[in-house]
Formats: C-alpha cells, structure tokens, sequence
C-alpha cells in the first residue's frame, strides 16, 4: 500500500544528515558538557556550534539562545518566567495572547488566571488574524506581557507581529512569541518582527523529538522554572541534551540551506492539493488566510462528514493527516481555532488538517486528491444531512 505523510505539522521525520549529525555524540562522544576534561569541551563546543546555527536562522546572537526539551517548555519559561518576575517587581500581573494560540500557550495561561494573573484573549477574524484594535484598548498600565504566535498550528494563518512589535515597543511591554510552525519554513528574525522572546522547536523542522529553544533577547530577564545547576548561562538548569541539541543545531543549518527552494516547493503543492480537492469535491471550505498563510499548511471543512471519519478512511488507504493539533487529537470538542474564526461547530467537527513536507511529490498529492474525493464520497452516501442537501438544490433547479 502506498504510504503519504501529510501530518508535518504535528512532526517531521529525522533528516537523514541530522541522524548523522547526531550519531557520534550518541555512542563515542558522550561526555557531559559542565566536565573540564576531553570528553567535556568535546560536548561544549558541539552546544556551542549548535547554538550559533541556531541563532544565525533567526537573526539572534548566540548567548540569546537556551536550549530547553520542546516548545512547550520554551512557552512555559517565557510567559511564566515574565510574569512571575515582573510581578514580583511590582510591575504588573496582566497578560494579553489570543483565542487560537497552541495549548501550550493557552493552558500556561489558564494556569495563571488560577494564581492571580489578569489575561486578555484576543478575537481574531474569519481568517484567524488578531484584533489590533482590541489589541490596543486592552493593554493597560498593569500589562507585562503580549505572547502571539507567529503563525497558527491547524489553518496556517500568519499573523501581523511587526505591527504588534512596535505596538509592544512603544509601550514598554515584553512581547514573545511561538514560531513554532514557521522557524525554518519562512525568513523568522527576530529584530524584524520585534521579538523579545521566541519560542522553536527541533522536531518540527526534521530534527529530534525532546529539544527546542527559547530566544531571550539580551536585557530581558526570567524567573527561572527549574533550579539547579548553572547550565545554559544559569537559565535553565540541567545536564544538556548533547546528540538533541546538536541535531537542533544541523536541522537548524539544513533549513536555512533549503528554505527558499521549500518554500515554494510546498506552497505549489498545496495549492495543488487545495484546487484538486476543490474541483472534485462539493461543499468544501477553506479555513485561514488564503494567501497570508505558512506555504505547507492548508485546513478544509468538508460538510455533511466527521474529519475523525475521514481520516480514519485516508488511514486505510496508507495517508496520513489531522484533523488539528495533535495535542488535542484524543478530544471530542470541536477545535478552539475553529470556533474562534466563526465556523458552525458541524463544519468544524468535519475539518482536515493537511500539512506537507519535504518528501512530498506531485504523484503523492495527485494519490491525495483522488483518494479524498473517494472517501467523501462513501461517507456523505450514509448521510441523511447530505442527502437533504442533494433534494433541497435539486429542488430549486
């Protein structure tokens, strides 16, 4: 059976240069980094390469990069790190992100709402873009922090950090973000979009699973999460993940190499994809911004079926998709990104996440097509909902 990924958002598989990367520092070269002897420095100057490609992807400087297990944790040292400090400085306890940020932003959030943290969750609109209006009429003299996402994890939708930069900027506020999906798939610098902290992942970008990165812009101080040791300029205490963060390091030199070429490899392939599904399919829509999206990433509601049906009926003929964010794959609820951009909760119960990558292919997404009209098809035949549809048009002709 022929197999297609097309879940690249959720994980990418290990670039084969990055596996060779990380291999002698799995068996031969498997010193601790804090040891003075051979083995030691060994492992301190492969950190240290790794952490200059790292910053030289996103326009940083080196000592602004500390390398922590994920994204996740990334989120959580900014936006907790921030707020426990700043409040304890006396400078406020408000936050503002937005109503479709990853789980790991939100439920941080939530987190602090219970320990006495104001939080604003911005709207966005039929395109998943923030409100700058609301923006600006929530930030009061309380607020401490904005964390907005570079670009949405389920529809792909860019948002306008420039313009919320300066907005930050101008009042004094620490503004972070979780660029997550779009470090290595799009130009990210951090001076440009006015960043003062910045949030990636390896694993997102062909790298290992169990590293990531947090960008602190120099001045820019943390209440650190976890306390021991001095690693990582006494930011994030514990024996370093050597063979991960090299990997991070080659996946991060790999992406700058061949992110052009990417580019407009996957934004081709998904407006393929997108038009094929479109011409064969009846009552499909696209979700998030038609243009203003990462190049990989397209999000369709197909009405009148389940996207769990679907992707269940994909599965069987070997392709791979979501139906949103694979940290909340297991819930019945119907996606909070969906529902914040104003989709009925039947439409977006029936929405598909395709996400591409490096290895697809033309014959790949033309199999795609085909097989998605296919299951669509089969699955609407049981349905009762699509059948009245069918007798309502024919009705009106």
């Amino acid at each position: 059976m022929k197999r297609v990924y097309l879940d690249h958002n959720a994980t990418t598989p290990l670039h084969p240069e990055v596996l060779e990367a990380m291999m002698p520092y799995l068996t031969e070269k498997f010193g601790n980094a804090s040891s003075v002897h051979s083995y030691g420095r060994e492992a301190r100057e492969a950190i240290d390469e790794a952490r200059e490609k790292v910053a030289r992807l996103i326009g940083a400087r080196p000592e602004e990069i500390v390398f922590t297990s994920g994204g996740t944790e990334s989120d959580n040292m900014a936006i907790k790190g921030v707020a426990y400090l700043m409040r304890e400085r006396g400078k406020g306890n408000h936050i503002i992100t937005s109503s479709i940020e990853h789980h790991a932003v939100l439920n941080t959030c939530k987190y602090l709402e219970k320990k006495g943290f104001e939080v604003t969750y911005l709207r966005v609109d039929k395109y998943g873009v923030v409100d700058l209006d609301q923006l600006v009429d929530s930030i009061t003299d309380k607020t401490i922090l904005i964390t907005i996402m570079h670009a949405n994890n389920e529809i792909g939708t860019i948002q306008p950090l420039e313009e919320i930069g300066r907005i930050a900027k101008e009042r004094g506020i620490i503004f972070h973000t979780d660029a997550v999906q779009t470090v290595g798939k799009i130009p990210v610098n951090v001076d440009e979009l006015g960043v003062d902290l910045l949030s990636l992942s390896a694993h997102k970008i062909y790298g290992p699973k169990g590293v990531g990165a947090l960008y602190v812009r120099r001045g820019v101080r943390l209440e650190k999460l976890i306390h021991g040791g001095h690693h990582e300029r006494n930011r994030r205490a514990g024996t370093e993940n050597v063979p991960g963060i090299v990997g991070l390091g080659k996946a991060a030199e790999l992406a700058m190499k061949n992110m052009d070429e990417e580019r407009e490899h996957l934004w081709n392939l998904s407006e393929r994809l997108k038009r094929g599904i479109m011409e064969r399919v009846e009552y499909v829509y696209q979700n998030g911004h038609p243009e203003k999206r990462i190049p990989n990433t397209i999000n369709l509601s197909f009405e009148f079926v389940e996207g769990e049906s679907i992707v269940l009926g994909l599965d069987m003929h070997g392709i791979c998709v979501s139906t949103g964010s694979a940290c909340t794959s297991g819930s019945l609820e119907p996606s909070h990104v969906l529902m914040a951009i104003g989709l009925r909760p039947e439409l977006a119960h029936g929405s598909i996440r395709f996400s591409l990558g490096m290895g697809n292919t033309e014959e790949e997404i033309d199999y795609t097509i085909e097989k998605v009209a296919e299951v669509v098809e089969r699955l609407r035949m049981m349905s009762p909902l699509y059948a009245d549809a069918i007798k309502e048009r024919r009705g009106r002709s």
